[in-house]
């Protein structure tokens, strides 16, 4: 059969080259189908009349001119957007040349200590965010009484991330002054390996670039100093509202009345040749005579005043015709620690403010002796303690409270002693973010001696 399929081959093509020879007869004549003769008469296209748009309202108006202003507000974002991929390809760019240029030894150092820096501020940071949670649970669970210890850790920790950051920024800098000096400065290398910086164009570009984390140090503490600041300033006013010194309770007196003050039954009796009484008071308001503490008997109702006069504080044994006064001490809406003490020998007494002495007078009451079996109250004198005799009342002692001299506000770490308190115990008490609500007297201790608000004077935290 194979000898078959060659001929029948040769057959095929020949039979289709000559049907393929056939003429195709092309009319070439031109056709007018499309001609326009003169006959026919065009029409004109009607045209439609268009659509008058409505008239816009009010709300119309709006709406557009939000779409309009969030169309623009979506151009500017995606123009910064742009902007800062742009400026970080720069900056990305500028820090492999930096790389690339100063990869030797000097680069290599810059690079450790960069990171070393980095670590040390980073585990600051974690350590001091790690004390913040715990100081804030601790605020939460007593109730707040601890804030404004809390917020002195926290600007203690701020302090020492400050000060490694100076540090740090300081060491960076040396040596940066060590790559750029002589060869093998401080570094320790030897002269022929010694980093040279490569000189490049004549403006400083070069030494901007190696610079340039320098000035992100300097933004780094100007960002520390404000945080600082802004802590400060937040210390500042939670002293106002919370309770100095570690105290968890305060006396509110809320208003002048002569119906409110608090009774102290003392610890021991109050037959002294000398003490210290030390407070804290937040006065609302000081007029010409606001009592603090008074203690008297029945025959002389001012054995022991302590009291504010307008910007003065004053401290009186058996009277006012001995006293000490402290002038400009005295300030309202703000906490302030006050202490009064007296001796019989030489009649010493004085008075302190914010732990410093600031009043100290001789001679007063010398030789006298604070008598037992009086009445001890704080926010006001009491002109009527004791029962007495109608025949053998003291004149200025059956008269009762006078809500003119009684005190307005809060009082807290009251605490009495029957001695003198040496300046660097009175120290430890005035310190607002301390402990001095733990330090009580023998005589009166907060927190431990009775005391019994009257009126509407009550305890509060």
């Amino acid at each position: 059969m194979s000898h078959w399929r060659i001929p029948l081959a040769v057959f095929t093509c020949v039979c289709l080259a000559l049907a393929y020879e056939d003429d195709i007869e092309v009319n070439y004549a031109d056709n007018y189908y499309n001609e326009i003769t003169d006959g026919d008469t065009l029409e004109p296209t009607p045209t439609t009349t268009p659509c008058r748009a409505p008239d816009l309202t009010k709300w119309d108006k709006i709406f557009s001119m939000l779409e309009n202003s969030q169309m623009r507000e979506n151009m500017l974002l995606q123009y910064a957007d742009d902007i800062i991929k742009v400026e970080m390809s720069s900056l990305k760019g500028e820090i492999l040349r930096f790389l690339a240029q100063y990869e030797g030894s000097c680069g290599v150092a810059v690079e450790a200590a960069g990171r070393r820096m980095a670590m040390q501020v980073e585990a600051r940071l974690r350590e001091s965010l790690q004390r913040t949670k715990m100081a804030d649970n601790t605020h939460s669970a007593v109730g707040g009484g601890n804030s404004v210890v809390n917020s002195n850790h926290l600007e203690e920790m701020l302090r020492e991330i400050l000060s490694t950051v100076q540090s740090q920024a300081s060491r960076l800098a040396k040596l940066e002054s060590s790559c750029f000096s002589s060869p093998g400065g401080e570094l320790g290398v030897s002269s022929k390996a010694a980093f040279q910086p490569p000189r490049v164009r004549g403006d400083g570009h070069g030494e901007q670039e190696v610079t340039s984390h320098s000035v992100v140090m300097e933004g780094v503490l100007a960002a520390l100093q404000q945080t600082r600041l802004e802590l400060e300033e937040s210390r500042r006013s939670s002293r106002q509202r919370y309770l100095p010194a570690g105290c968890e309770m305060a006396l509110l007196f809320p208003m002048r009345s002569r119906r409110i003050f608090t009774s102290v039954i003392p610890d021991a009796p109050l037959s002294l040749s000398s003490f210290t009484v030390c407070m804290w008071v937040k006065p609302n308001a000081v007029s010409n005579k606001t009592v603090l503490l008074s203690y008297g008997n029945r025959r002389n109702p001012y054995e022991i005043q302590l009291l504010l006069s307008k910007a003065s504080a004053f401290l009186t044994i058996g009277g006012e015709a001995h006293l000490v006064e402290a002038p400009g001490v005295a300030k309202t809406s703000e906490w302030m620690h006050l202490c009064g003490a007296w001796s019989t020998d030489q009649g010493l007494a004085s008075l302190w403010a914010s732990g410093r002495k600031v009043a100290s007078t001789p001679g007063v009451a010398e030789g006298h002796t604070i008598p037992d079996g009086g009445s001890l109250q704080l926010g006001q004198e009491r002109n009527g303690c004791c029962p007495v005799s109608a025949g053998s009342r003291v004149p200025g002692f059956e008269g009762g409270f006078d809500a003119k001299l009684s005190f307005a506000g809060k009082m807290t770490g009251v605490n009495m002693w029957d001695r003198v308190l040496s300046e660097n115990e009175i120290a430890q008490l005035a310190r607002h973010e301390g402990e001095g609500c733990q330090q009580r007297g023998n005589l009166v201790a907060w927190g431990v001696t009775e005391m019994v608000p009257h009126g509407g004077a009550q305890f509060t935290n």
